[in-house]
């Protein structure tokens, strides 16, 4: 299948593993790319610039395809070293970047002088636009269903990716509620060329993350995520569970008066220990509704293999024996 995403990218199939926070090391990102799928590494998981320059080069021992990194402009007080990230990212050869959060085009010219061709992650058509014209090159549009921050306009992807279509100049791949080859023929069929999996990667035998997290996603459905930090204007999706329901207690009882000091214990630096220690409960964690489509734990491989073999059939056969 060729799309302008394989092309621009130089990978086989039009599936991408987005960035995932203690997912996306370079296990998970190799097998994706030795797969035909485009692989990428989580650069802020990795606690300096120094640790992601070695992530990086594990990654080239075990891959030599294309694979990305991903980059997060967060809001804080304190930020973290990005222009040693991204001398991380350049040095080590990487010439694909996906950036999410917040605006990157302060960063954009050392990027795109070196060559890289950036994927910026957007929640909204306007805030697409705004990617399109700073001069990035792919637009990963994130719809409502997606598994952690799916921005505050609640736009699903049967309307946002049309819209995306109707309006972006530069190539886009559905982000949101993808899984399998329905997901990426509908997302073809709506005008983006390839599909970005999150949570559908998490459930894969190459994960590097706890058995218990793979299960729970595999014993989850649809209706099992819910919303939290809405009223601080920082909406994430994530799986519900005891740390959940605490949290959404506390915004219950504090209303307009709840700050992010107030959660902390459910958010600040669960990953860890849910991620690779399997407490299940520490904290939340971010999920897709997607979660009620998985239902194995296959290889990277398999799963491509899967959705490529099974989309060329819906498109050969399915829908062509529809059109009369």
């Amino acid at each position: 299948m060729k799309t302008a995403i394989t092309e621009l990218f130089g990978i086989q199939h039009p599936i991408i593993q987005g960035g995932m926070h203690y997912v996306g090391f370079a296990e998970l990102a190799a097998a994706v790319s030795n797969a035909g799928g485009l692989g990428i590494i989580t650069g802020l998981t990795q606690k300096t610039p120094r640790d992601l320059t070695a992530e990086i080069a594990r990654c080239h021992e075990m891959t030599d395809k294309p694979f990305g990194v991903n980059l997060t402009f967060l809001p804080t007080v304190t930020a973290p070293d990005y222009p040693g990230y991204i001398d991380a990212i350049i040095d080590g050869g990487v010439r694909i970047v996906e950036t999410a959060g917040r605006n990157p085009q302060e960063h954009l010219p050392r990027l795109k002088a070196a060559g890289c061709k950036i994927i910026h992650k957007c929640t909204s058509v306007r805030h697409s636009l705004k990617a399109q014209t700073i001069g990035c090159d792919v637009i990963s549009v994130d719809g409502f269903e997606c598994g952690g921050h799916p921005g505050e306009d609640d736009i699903p992807n049967m309307i946002l990716l049309p819209r995306a279509a109707d309006e972006l100049d530069i190539p886009f791949v559905a982000s949101g509620g993808m899984a399998d080859a329905r997901s990426l023929v509908a997302s073809l069929a709506m005008g983006a060329e390839g599909i970005n999996m999150g949570t559908r990667f998490i459930a894969t035998q190459e994960a590097p993350v706890h058995d218990n997290v793979k299960q729970a996603i595999l014993a989850a459905t649809e209706l099992d995520t819910r919303l939290v930090m809405r009223p601080l204007r920082n909406t994430e999706r994530v799986l519900n569970n005891a740390a959940v329901e605490r949290l959404l207690d506390k915004e219950r009882d504090l209303g307009a008066n709840l700050k992010i000091q107030h959660i902390m214990d459910e958010v600040a630096g669960v990953y860890p220990k849910i991620m690779q220690n399997g407490d299940l409960d520490a904290g939340v964690w971010s999920c897709g509704m997607v979660a009620g489509l998985i239902n194995d734990i296959p290889t990277c491989d398999e799963l491509i293999q899967r959705i490529m073999s099974e989309a060329e059939t819906l498109i050969q056969e399915r829908l062509i024996s529809i059109v009369v």
